[in-house]
């Protein structure tokens, strides 16, 4: 469904890796990248196929437990890691990498968010 360029600003945590909306094949470059968020099962099920805005909401819950996971081994490494007998400077790699890794996935987060509002947006229209 094509809509007009101007009915949706693009977001700046608009992926690169999709189309401007309202521009040819964008929600096919959408749901490809939404594709890489899910685990490959839920990918290939035919109404997230055809319906990218189901794809969009399944990536959305899927990148919010992927944070609450990274947060999770952040605040308990520091406690956990001394007992699998890590070395100091292994454990404090390992914080930084957890640390990194929940400000990478909150920022796939507004891209999905920015990426789910713009397929909400096309299927309103007429």
């Amino acid at each position: 469904m094509i809509m007009p360029l101007t009915s949706t600003r693009i977001s700046p945590d608009w992926p690169c890796q999709v189309k401007t909306p309202g521009s040819y094949d964008w929600e096919r470059s959408a749901a490809k990248w939404l594709r890489e968020l899910v685990p490959a099962r839920y990918a290939g099920y035919p109404v997230f196929i055809r319906h990218p805005v189901l794809l969009a909401r399944h990536a959305q819950i899927q990148v919010q437990q992927e944070i609450r996971v990274a947060r999770t081994a952040l605040q308990t490494a520091r406690a956990d890691l001394p007992g699998l007998g890590l070395h100091e400077g292994v454990i404090e790699h390992t914080i930084k990498l957890y640390a990194a890794e929940v400000m990478q996935l909150q920022h796939i987060a507004r891209s999905v968010r920015a990426v789910t509002q713009a397929l909400v947006e096309a299927n309103r229209q007429p």
